[in-house]
Order: C-alpha cells, then sequence, then structure tokens
C-alpha cells in the first residue's frame, strides 16, 4: 500500500484507534473487536512493552484493510524501528523534523504532535501528511473551525479529548480523521472481555463519524 493510499483510508475510515494496552495477549481480540465495528486504523505505542515486536507480528498477520501505524514516537531511530517492523504510519506527541524527515525519505505517512499554529504550520511546511493535535483536550472543536481560515489545506487530527459521542464534532469542524484511546477501548471492558460491546462502541463512534463526513459533503 502506498503512502497516498494509507492516508486516503486514514480519511476515509475517519479514526485512528490508539491502543496503549499492556496485557498483549488480548491486543489481537481486541483489534478484530473494533474493526467489527468499522474502526480499522489501529496506532500501536511505543510504550506498549514489546511494541516493535507487536508492530511486526500484527503486520504479517492482520486482514488487509487493517492499517497498523506505531505512535509516541519520538526519535529517528525509533521511526526506523518501527518503519522496518511494518508500521504504514507514525505518530509522534512531538514536533521532530528528523522524524518528519525520515518519514518522507521512507515514503511512510507521518503525523507530528503539535499544538499551536506556529508548531502546525511549520509541521506541515517539513512535509507532515497529517498534523496531530495534542493535547487536544482543552482546545475542543471550535480550535479546528478557528484553524481552517488561515490553513484550509492543512490536515488535523485530534487526539485527547476525543470520545464517542463527541467524534462526529471533530469532523464537522474539519478534521481529516481522530485519534481515539481511553474512551473506545474501555480497559474495564477489556479486562472483562466484553468484546461485543467494545464492537458496540466502535460502531456508534463510526458512525457518528461517518454521518458528520455526509453533513460536510451535502
Amino acid at each position: 500500500m502506498t503512502k497516498e493510499e494509507v492516508l486516503s483510508k486514514i480519511a476515509e475510515d475517519g479514526v485512528v484507534a490508539v491502543i496503549r494496552m499492556t496485557d498483549t495477549a488480548k491486543l489481537a481480540k481486541v483489534i478484530e473487536a473494533v474493526r467489527a465495528g468499522g474502526v480499522k486504523c489501529i496506532e500501536i505505542t511505543m510504550t506498549v512493552p514489546g511494541a516493535v515486536e507487536i508492530i511486526r507480528s500484527l503486520s504479517s498477520s492482520m486482514p488487509a484493510d487493517v492499517l497498523i501505524g506505531a505512535g509516541t514516537v519520538t526519535s529517528p531511530d525509533m521511526a526506523e524501528q518501527v518503519i522496518a517492523a511494518g508500521a504504514r504510519f507514525v505518530v509522534s506527541p512531538v514536533l521532530n523534523l528528523e522524524v518528519i524527515a525520515l518519514c518522507r525519505k521512507h515514503g511512510i505517512a507521518c503525523m507530528p504532535g503539535c499544538y499551536t499554529p506556529t508548531e502546525i504550520f511549520t509541521a506541515w511546511n517539513a512535509g507532515a501528511d497529517v498534523v496531530k493535535v495534542f493535547p487536544a483536550t482543552s482546545l475542543g472543536p471550535k480550535y479546528f473551525k478557528d484553524l481552517s481560515g488561515p490553513f484550509p489545506k492543512i490536515r488535523l487530527m485530534p487526539t485527547g479529548g476525543v470520545s464517542v459521542d463527541n467524534a462526529g464534532e471533530w469532523i464537522a469542524a474539519g478534521a481529516v480523521a481522530v485519534g481515539i484511546g481511553t474512551d473506545l477501548l474501555n480497559k474495564q471492558l477489556i479486562d472483562q472481555e466484553r468484546y461485543a460491546e467494545l464492537t458496540a462502541r466502535a460502531a456508534a463512534m463510526y458512525a457518528n463519524v461517518m454521518n458528520a463526513k455526509k453533513g460536510l459533503a451535502s
């Protein structure tokens, strides 16, 4: 899959599930549960024990419609490792120009973390494919509407502050996709292996995102 195809799928699906689980034995079941609900872009953070090997294993074993990417990538060396392991996109909580350059070199979609308009503009000019606005918790969807005036072409994705219920609001405000962890991947549901309920949450979120996209298109 080319970088353009990866970006197209992320924009089409509109949701990136951010997985920070420590119980890796349940990871495949969690991914399958949210996939059944329509969420097929999966970000494995580098805070997960053995993240690189998990990415390597998932990249070769997941169905073709599942995109496996790496999150919390903070250095070029880390980016090299996850790209070699098969990550189709690289997400960072910070703006590291060397990571962007490395991803561009390998033709891998890069999503650096930014907060201010200056950081966002710097990341985009450096070649970021999507700018992750993080933490978006205190900013809210209106921040995205405000940014769309001066930056109409910059693809933005909020992480932090995104919930199953409000995901559509971010899309309606201009986000190309949303990144979501805790509210979608409910720890209690995972601990109790209530995977059908995870699927239901993913389906509800996906529906909210799709409805927002339809609203923008009409």
